[in-house]
């Protein structure tokens, strides 16, 4: 059996964990280990209590999440978080987190699983802040009408639009999760279209007096693709089976 050591040291490589700048509350990394065997891996988006339990319920394994446990940083362990700990260790569950070394990943991140999803050509660097790409854009030929159930395809719900610039696109830039506040700056890279998961209120009107078609595919929605494809890739490096599990918040 693959050692949660093997597995874990992979990682932290292929994703630069140590290097990615991230929110202090991310936490990127091994965040629980367990007693050292992977005998399955089950991915998910979020380190929420009920994730837990469900991943729990089948015992002994490593569940990799993009959102962890420590958001809210230093807290208490009592209430659910105690709970979470508790029912992760009894059942043998190691958690492993990823944020934006995720997202950012060329191979197996965010941006980049939904880039491909949609057909986006000639994929390079989005929107770079601090010397790092946020996102990633690319070339699509068709209109707003049809990109919009194409995501509503791909992310499996709803896409709500703001149709403030050209309905046909021809450029389109991302950058999963909640980035809609950054329309000012997608709109300055000239794309036609932005797709984000969520954003503020402001980021709709701002959309229309910037021109530029605005795309909330949903938070959740747009950051499952990260965590299947990195569980898929161990599957295939380690052959160890893995699941997903879907729980949306509808955001």
């Amino acid at each position: 059996m693959v050692s949660l050591g093997e597995v874990v040291a992979f990682l932290d490589v292929e994703l630069r964990t140590a290097e990615i700048p991230d929110y202090p509350g991310a936490l990127n990394g091994l965040q629980l280990q367990n007693s050292g065997a992977v005998p399955r891996i089950v991915a998910a988006v979020d380190a929420s209590l009920p994730v837990i339990r469900k991943a729990s319920a089948d015992g002994p394994g490593l569940l990799i999440v993009h959102h962890g446990m420590f958001w809210q940083g230093a807290q208490p362990v009592t209430g659910p978080f105690y709970e979470k700990i508790k029912v992760a260790m009894d059942a043998g569950l190691a958690i492993y987190s990823s944020h934006l070394p995720l997202d950012f990943h060329p191979e197996w991140g965010n941006n980049i699983g939904l880039a491909r999803a949609i057909g986006l050509a000639g994929i390079s660097p989005f929107m770079e802040s601090k010397g790092r790409a946020m996102g990633l854009r690319g070339r699509w030929s068709g209109n707003r009408g049809v990109l919009k159930e194409l995501l509503e395809q791909v992310v499996a719900g709803p896409v709500h639009l703001c149709p403030g610039g050209a309905e046909s696109i021809s450029r389109i830039g991302i950058v999963t999760g909640g980035a809609g506040s950054e329309v000012a700056n997608a709109a300055a890279e000239g794309v036609d279209a932005f797709v984000t998961g969520e954003g503020p209120h402001w980021s709709f009107p701002m959309a229309e007096e910037l021109g530029i078609n605005l795309f909330y595919a949903g938070h959740y929605a747009t950051e499952t693709f990260g965590v299947k494809m990195i569980s898929e890739m161990l599957c295939a490096r380690f052959g160890i089976p893995w699941s997903f599990i879907d729980h949306p918040t509808g955001l």
